[in-house]
């Protein structure tokens, strides 16, 4: 359904360390383009553009401060419990900030494990397993 997300950044040094650190454990590593500076994206951007599935991390346009929307929540894919554990500790290693510990939340289904973390602007992030217990 979606071809990418941007989240605005304050501190764009500091926004690719967490970024770079905290996505590796899902597996995710920095695309490969020749976009513009200030700019930079983790996931899938190949064939000129064509296919991309990104989460992409820039200055806001406007040159105002980055802010969090109120309600605004980016989901990860996690193949694994153990990469949502991952993700949650390295998040907060590179100065995130916890919304809810790594666990089953059940009220979303009996297979439904998350975390929930903001990064250094506020921005929402969660990383989702829904593989059974054993993976």
């Amino acid at each position: 359904m979606f071809t990418y997300v941007t989240l605005g950044v304050s501190d764009f040094e500091a926004a690719l360390d967490f970024y770079d650190k905290t996505l590796a454990t899902l597996g995710w590593s920095r695309c490969d383009t020749d976009g513009p500076a200030g700019w930079a994206g983790w996931g899938i951007y190949e064939d000129e553009g064509r296919r991309e599935t990104a989460l992409w991390i820039c200055r806001p346009f406007d040159g105002r401060p980055a802010s969090a929307g109120n309600g605004t929540m980016v989901a990860l894919s996690a193949a694994t419990r153990p990469q949502v554990d991952a993700f949650f500790r390295q998040a907060l290693a590179c100065g995130g900030s916890s919304e809810g510990a790594p666990g089953l939340r059940p009220h979303y289904g009996p297979d439904f494990y998350v975390a929930y973390v903001r990064d250094r602007d506020g921005n929402k992030l969660a990383a989702v397993c829904r593989a059974a217990a054993s993976i």
